[in-house]
């Protein structure tokens, strides 16, 4: 626990001196892009005024943040992620694609100038990804203290994580164009959206009564405390009581758990793999496994998921620098204070709000930003908000 402390900014230097090892590549692929890129001032063109603003990557007549905004928007991000989870890549993608108005940029070159195009994609997702990486991994360190972590399911879909995030940057890094990229993400959004919404029907519900017992457990015992009641320590809390190849066994709060190493592990691979293609955490589809396959209540889902995402945006992050991804560092460093406001704040939050509320709330923000990424992406038709 102790040697914990240490992981967070030796992580943050690690990829740090990744990116400055690859900055001439940045460079060089974003100049030729540029310098590809028609030259007026309809959409899809690079301004002619030298003098023209520079936003977004330094690119002449890209749009400008807020940098207010870009902080509000970012203690968002770490709060929800830190709260459920998941859902933070959702929303920063949100903000990076439709808040900022990135998403329309990039999108305007898909005819024009298609590299200039590709290359802001990636960005963006390189740039979801780390501010749900830094989320992650300040949630784990918080989560693992409270004892609401359960450490070797996190290390088995994060092994898997490691795996799937690779594999989808080696074949998508480059590729895909704005508008495919938003109606996939619509598209998974929406699905995932679709089942939250089953599981809270009385045939989904049936199915979790483990993980219906530990949230009422875990509640009970809040309750308690704050009335200043004592607890038996052997029921309170995370306790792994066995951990083999075949066998993980833990209780919570008296309720007992068991999985076999291998389904996670696997579902890691499938997961991180669509998480690294849309440029998320993985959150959104981590935490429906863990609640739904292994059966854990969404205050140890949350936890468990984030130490596996900070896994998965690593290798992501690190695989998108390789392939010469720029990064637009003095936003990312601002968006990333926020992230650690709303990251501390988020599990110390999450306790006052019920597990069917939070739920409800992931259904909601699921079905509106799936839609209208989806109609956006694959029909061009747009809705407000998104």
């Amino acid at each position: 626990m102790k040697n914990w402390k240490w992981t967070l900014p030796v992580g943050l230097l690690a990829i740090v001196a990744i990116a400055l090892w690859f900055e001439p590549a940045f460079a060089d692929k974003l100049s030729d892009a540029i310098a590809k890129a028609p030259v007026g001032a309809e959409p899809g063109q690079i301004p002619a005024d030298p003098n023209a603003p520079k936003g977004f990557l330094g690119i002449p007549g890209s749009p400008v943040v807020n940098p207010i905004l870009a902080f509000c928007w970012a203690v968002w991000v770490g709060w929800i992620f830190s709260t459920v989870g998941a859902f933070g890549g959702v929303m920063a993608g949100v903000g990076h694609m439709s808040v900022f108005g990135f998403g329309n940029y990039a999108g305007s070159f898909k005819k024009t100038a298609p590299d200039l195009g590709k290359i802001v994609t990636d960005s963006i997702k390189a740039s979801n990804q780390f501010l749900v990486g830094l989320s992650a991994a300040i949630s784990s360190f918080n989560y693992l203290k409270m004892k609401r972590l359960v450490l070797p399911l996190a290390i088995t879909l994060g092994l898997g994580s490691l795996i799937g995030a690779w594999l989808a940057q080696e074949l998508s890094a480059g590729k895909l164009d704005f508008k495919s990229y938003q109606g996939y993400f619509g598209l998974f959004v929406l699905l995932l959206g679709a089942w939250l919404l089953y599981e809270t029907t009385p045939a989904g519900q049936a199915k979790k009564q483990t993980a219906k017992k530990a949230a009422q457990a875990f509640e009970a015992a809040a309750k308690k405390q704050a009335a200043g009641e004592s607890l038996d320590a052997a029921n309170v809390g995370l306790h792994i009581t066995q951990f083999t190849l075949s066998t993980c066994a833990f209780t919570f709060y008296g309720v007992p758990f068991r999985f076999n190493p291998l389904v996670p592990f696997l579902g890691g691979i499938v997961i991180s793999a669509v998480a690294a293609f849309l440029g998320v955490g993985g959150g959104f589809l981590l935490v429906p496994f863990l609640t739904s396959v292994t059966q854990l209540p969404m205050y140890l889902a949350a936890g468990t998921s984030a130490l596996a995402v900070l896994v998965s945006m690593v290798t992501s992050i690190i695989t998108l620098l390789s392939k010469g991804t720029p990064i637009e560092w003095h936003f990312i460093g601002l968006e990333m204070l926020g992230i650690a406001v709303g990251s501390f704040v988020g599990p110390m939050t999450s306790k006052y709000f019920s597990d069917v509320w939070l739920k409800r709330l992931f259904i909601v923000l699921s079905a509106y930003v799936g839609i209208g990424y989806l109609l956006a992406g694959f029909f061009n038709f747009k809705i407000p908000g998104v």
